[in-house]
């Protein structure tokens, strides 16, 4: 995913851009940077690899360096970011959150104006963001170039385009990822979590609609171009990748998950010794479960976070699937001859799941009950880079259903999306057998949407109806 942070003061603005972008550090895992325009120093950039420390201890000396009034910060899941850009609009930094599909085509046609290059990152891939920044300086102004760039790109990109005026923020065409804005006296931010800038003495302001570009200074947020009517924000954000204390659309993310647990409880007939929640995430939806069910909630497992943050987390697959075990530190006498009710945000590829059902076995649970907090995953993120999975076939309901079909079975996606089917109840009980779990209940689309509590219309359920 990724997340970012951006600030306008009227005085030094750096420890505001140090803490917001670090406020972010759960939505990435790799690379997070920081830029700042001066009228002393001009602009002043610092980028660092976050896989194997986490983003203050990184970025310490830059923190007590840099001056500048203006500032945007990034936290990326792949490419390094903030670039600086020097082209016909001046010189400026630029930062995004997105997914660009067409990235392959859009390069080629770039190449063939003349005259260009790309800087390739090792193994041999492309910087997104610099591809942003080519496709925004085909145009003569920095909106129009924008609006050029989020119309030629299938899949989605929010930007922020930092220049020594100001900070343009842009959210995408549909509204997938959200821009919050703050205020304070003498200064503005922008900000993708919403909470990110409270601390700061930032009150809230106001959230960007669909498309809306804005400029953020010292004095303010300018409208530069109006906001769309269609929006399809990610509902993954509140089931998972948002931070609790976050609210979008005016949704509280903690609020969402506590009303999802109660929704899974109410359809529910198991009725287990004690419900737990997987770490993080997963936490809140089994207080919801809890309270609604009366069945005592319970931390079976606690997750040991002094050297275990999320971003820690490496990228590389087999290397994630050990740490998330190695995070988990088991209460054995919360777990002994206990039948538990588990509940996770969601079952990716299964193997985590698998791994922590076997853990709670080994260390003497009687039942393991596994109730994700969304929809079985049928399809890979066209959007959002939720997964980077090469292929649909890592996530576990596709797998499952590949396997039906070697045995001649003949597959029609639709009828196992639709929870009231019996090949949709096939699956999931195939889910759970290969997993595993002494039951598994997976939350209704109707249900997580009720949950989330806005217009179906507005939210995208790409990943669990393939709806676009």
């Amino acid at each position: 995913m990724g997340g970012f942070f951006g600030v306008a003061s009227k005085e030094d603005c750096v420890f505001d851009l140090f803490f917001g972008t670090d406020y972010h550090s759960h939505l990435g895992t790799r690379r997070a940077g920081m830029v700042v325009y001066g009228k002393e120093k001009g602009f002043d950039r610092a980028i660092h690899n976050i896989e194997n420390a986490p983003f203050r201890t990184k970025f310490d000396k830059d923190f007590n360096e840099m001056k500048g009034n203006i500032g945007i910060g990034s936290i990326s899941d792949f490419e390094p970011q903030p670039l600086m850009v020097r082209s016909h609009h001046g010189t400026y930094a630029i930062a995004t959150v997105g997914r660009i599909n067409n990235a392959a085509k859009l390069t080629e046609e770039l190449l063939s104006k003349g005259h260009a290059h790309f800087l390739e990152m090792s193994g041999g891939d492309l910087n997104a963001t610099e591809l942003v920044a080519y496709l925004v300086d085909q145009k003569d102004n920095l909106v129009e170039g924008i609006r050029y760039a989020q119309e030629s790109i299938e899949g989605s990109m929010t930007m922020l385009i930092m220049t020594p005026k100001g900070v343009y923020a842009a959210r995408d065409l549909h509204g997938r990822t959200p821009v919050s804005v703050g205020k304070k006296e003498g200064a503005c931010c922008v900000s993708f979590e919403s909470f990110a800038y409270l601390n700061l003495g930032y009150e809230f302001h106001r959230e960007l609609g669909p498309g809306e570009i804005v400029v953020v200074t010292p004095e303010g947020v300018h409208t530069l171009a109006q906001p769309g009517k269609e929006m399809k924000i990610c509902t993954f954000l509140w089931v998972y990748y948002g931070y609790p204390t976050s609210s979008y659309e005016g949704i509280s993310v903690e609020k969402m998950r506590y009303n999802c647990g109660a929704l899974l409880a109410e359809r529910d007939d198991v009725k287990p010794d004690i419900v737990a929640g997987v770490p993080d995430s997963g936490t809140a939806h089994a207080i919801g479960y809890a309270n609604k069910s009366g069945i005592p909630f319970s931390r079976p497992f606690v997750k040991y976070t002094p050297t275990w943050p999320r971003s820690f987390m490496p990228t590389i697959q087999t290397q994630r699937n050990l740490i998330a075990k190695m995070k988990l530190i088991p209460v054995k006498d919360l777990i002994e001859g206990k039948s538990l009710l588990m509940i996770d945000d969601s079952i990716v590829r299964g193997t985590q799941m698998r791994e922590t059902t076997e853990f709670l076995y080994h260390s003497g649970a009687k039942e393991v009950h596994i109730r994700p907090a969304c929809p079985p995953l049928m399809y890979g993120c066209k959007y959002l880079n939720f997964s980077r999975s090469k292929s649909e076939m890592d996530l576990i309901a596709r797998r499952v259903l590949k396997e039906m079909e070697q045995e001649g079975r003949e597959i029609d996606l639709k009828a196992y999306v639709d929870p009231d089917t019996a090949e949709y109840k096939e699956m999931v009980d195939r889910i759970g057998k290969q997993l595993n779990f002494t039951s598994l209940r997976y939350h209704r689309l109707d249900d997580m949407i009720a949950s989330v509590g806005i217009d179906r219309e507005k939210l995208c359920t790409y990943c669990w109806d393939g709806k676009e």
